[in-house]
């Protein structure tokens, strides 16, 4: 779980990328001091170190996309003589996810 100091110091952040203004732990603490926000000494340098190693328009726009997905290992069946035939591996098919509307449960939002 987050705290207020930690979420204040990342909108510290977008606020000085998207004003152009270097981002360091000064004023970053400086915005959330400003802010009337309490948070701990060592966030603002923190954050200052992820933003001079990471650039913030990747952070954001890669937010949500994950990693591949896992291989799965087959293994071949242990036994006497002869050899089982090899099934081909079946594909996923993904199934569209239906909308569903407030009129399918019988009741609207706004009521």
């Amino acid at each position: 779980m987050s705290s207020g100091g930690e979420i204040a110091c990342t909108y510290a952040c977008l606020i000085l990328h998207d004003d152009g203004i270097p981002v360091t732990a000064e004023k970053i603490a400086t915005l959330v001091k400003k802010a009337n926000v309490q948070c701990e000494s060592y966030w603002p340098s923190l954050f200052a170190k992820l933003v001079e190693k990471r650039n913030i328009e990747d952070l954001i726009t890669n937010i949500g996309s994950g990693g591949g997905g896992a291989a799965v290992a087959v293994s071949a069946p242990s036994g006497g003589g002869a050899a089982a035939p090899v099934a081909p591996a079946a594909e996923e098919k993904k199934e569209e996810a239906k909308e569903e509307s407030d009129d399918d449960m019988g009741f609207s939002l706004f009521d």
